[in-house]
């Protein structure tokens, strides 16, 4: 099977974003075609978990100058630790899209065996013990009891991008979750034929991955921000930080758009006070914060809280519903990417903690 052919099964997968339309690359324009562009030629595709905030420019710009920062680019961290804490982020959160996709990059990248052992979560039967404590790590990083548990294990140098790539992984996990199918691949493509697609798939995106852009051209899409306190972890790395800040700063304007301030600080509210553990299986959580709320507020509110806590609890129902009061997509990705963001800080705020005695030596 060719590369050129699981390019395209992948181009396909840009009609699999449900709730709203992305725009097309042949009608791109401005900023959302500059941001194609860039994850075209250093991300190898157009991305659907990227695309598919393409309604709003904004967060298309800030999704992708998280991603590019922290994952894409050359650092002190080896591209397979990061694709290992993609993978491991996005198994802790049931996100199989994007366990997939990085599991593919992971085994192009000449650790097949781990990322098999990673996609069973068989963490523990990795072969690389560098990359399975770094696998470990990030498969409870959304768990602050788990997080306070001892220091990371990979030099503190590097705590800007792991920990940057599970933050932005807490952020894509959401929107992928709500907008986008289990698989990364069109229905039409039989089962036995994924395999080897997403196979092909991770090979050809390895020379991508090795030729790892420089730091830093991303930056220009969006306006300087100042870097906000909770992530003051991210400082030591000024690309990674600037791009937070940049990408937040992107976000906030845009949710305060789209999104009440009674919601705004309802989510604020009950993330100040969360520790990554889940609500339930039942919804009536969100319903009871929610009826608090003025009622043209209430369908805002309940979409905003499920998506921050529970994404895969959101469905069409919650989508109609917010839809009454505000019709266009690009409110509807403002709100989640918010909720989203809102969430993933309140988990790269407990991964800056300072925890324990620092690491043995060793590059990861």
């Amino acid at each position: 099977m060719s590369a050129t052919l699981a390019q395209r099964a992948l181009r396909k997968s840009l009609g699999q974003i449900r709730y709203v339309a992305p725009v097309p690359p042949s009608a791109a324009e401005g900023l959302v075609a500059e941001v194609y562009a860039q994850v075209e030629h250093d991300f190898g595709m157009l991305a659907p978990p990227i695309a598919l905030h393409s309604p709003a420019a904004g967060p298309l710009a800030a999704s992708w100058l998280m991603l590019r920062e922290t994952l894409a680019v050359q650092g002190l961290a080896s591209r397979a630790a990061k694709e290992t804490v993609a993978a491991a982020v996005s198994l802790e959160n049931a996100c199989p899209y994007c366990v997939t996709v990085h599991n593919a990059v992971l085994g192009g990248l000449d650790h097949g065996r781990d990322a098999a052992a990673l996609a069973d979560d068989q963490i523990e039967s990795m072969t690389d013990p560098v990359l399975r404590d770094i696998a470990r790590w990030a498969r409870s990083s959304g768990q602050r009891q788990a997080s306070a548990r001892g220091i990371p294990p990979f030099p503190p140098d590097q705590l800007p991008e792991l920990a940057g790539v599970a933050m932005t992984f807490q952020y894509l996990n959401r929107m992928v979750t709500v907008f986008l199918a289990d698989t990364p691949l069109p229905a039409v493509v039989p089962g036995p034929v994924a395999g080897g697609m997403m196979r092909v798939l991770g090979r050809m995106l390895r020379a991508v991955a090795l030729r790892g852009p420089q730091p830093g051209s991303s930056l220009t899409l969006l306006p300087a921000a100042a870097l906000p306190a909770d992530l003051g972890w991210a400082a030591p790395s000024p690309s990674i930080a600037d791009a937070f800040a940049r990408a937040i700063a992107a976000i906030e304007t845009a949710g305060a758009l789209a999104v009440p301030e009674q919601v705004r600080e309802l989510v604020r509210r009950e993330l100040a006070g969360w520790d990554g553990q889940p609500r339930g299986l039942s919804r009536s959580w969100a319903d009871d914060l929610a009826a608090a709320l003025p009622a043209d507020a209430r369908p805002a509110g309940r979409l905003a809280l499920l998506t921050a806590f529970a994404p895969y609890q959101v469905g069409r129902a919650d989508i109609d519903d917010f839809r009454r009061g505000q019709p266009g997509d690009e409110q509807l990705i403002a709100l989640s990417s918010w909720a989203s963001l809102a969430a993933a800080r309140r988990v790269g705020q407990w991964l800056g903690e300072p925890a324990g005695p620092a690491p043995a030596a060793g590059r990861a």
